[in-house]
């Protein structure tokens, strides 16, 4: 009995101290580099998601989940996320983006929760990576625990996906943490 008390309680420590090994690793890391300089007539339009880092409030979204930002008169940006759920239901959520880095415009903070038109809560939303042509963008956080490869076309050749594992890997992000999003169109 007593062998089987101090194995689990070293499997627990040994696991405690691992995990705690791993998030100390990953708080050492710098937060990713935005882009220098985002054009933001250039980059609103529709927007497909290639793939993401999976997360709670895409849960429902199966596929076809795209992303539509207008800019607005006072300078921030009306975001429009669609896409389709299992049951074929198309639904989709407006929100808002502010830039917070008036110098670049690649840090910016969105909010999708507007009760009575007032935004409460915000998520951080940095372009840490740019097609020369706007044809791809990388949207991170700062902590990594969110990511979205973006496209405004609805599919990216190999080639191009190659460059933008290689760009996110230098970013501190793991490519594998990302689930391709199934696109019809």
């Amino acid at each position: 009995m007593r062998i089987i008390f101090l194995s689990s309680a070293l499997f627990f420590i040994t696991g405690f101290f691992f995990s705690a090994m791993l998030a100390d690793e990953k708080k050492e890391l710098p937060p990713p580099t935005t882009v220098d300089s985002v054009d933001l007539a250039r980059y609103v339009g529709k927007w497909y998601e290639i793939a993401k880092i999976p997360n709670r409030f895409q849960k429902k979204c199966v596929r076809n989940v795209t992303a539509s930002y207008r800019l607005l008169a006072d300078g921030n940006i009306e975001v429009i996320n669609r896409c389709i759920q299992a049951d074929g239901k198309v639904v989709d959520i407006t929100g808002v983006a502010k830039v917070v880095d008036r110098k670049t415009n690649a840090k910016l903070k969105v909010s999708f929760f507007r009760p009575l038109g007032i935004s409460l809560f915000w998520g951080d939303y940095w372009i840490i990576g740019l097609g020369q042509d706007y044809e791809y963008a990388l949207v991170g956080t700062p902590d990594r625990q969110y990511g979205w490869i973006l496209a405004r076309q609805p599919f990216l050749n190999q080639s191009q996906l190659d460059e933008i594992y290689n760009h996110l890997r230098r970013q501190g992000y793991q490519p594998d943490s990302f689930e391709m999003t199934p696109q019809d169109n």
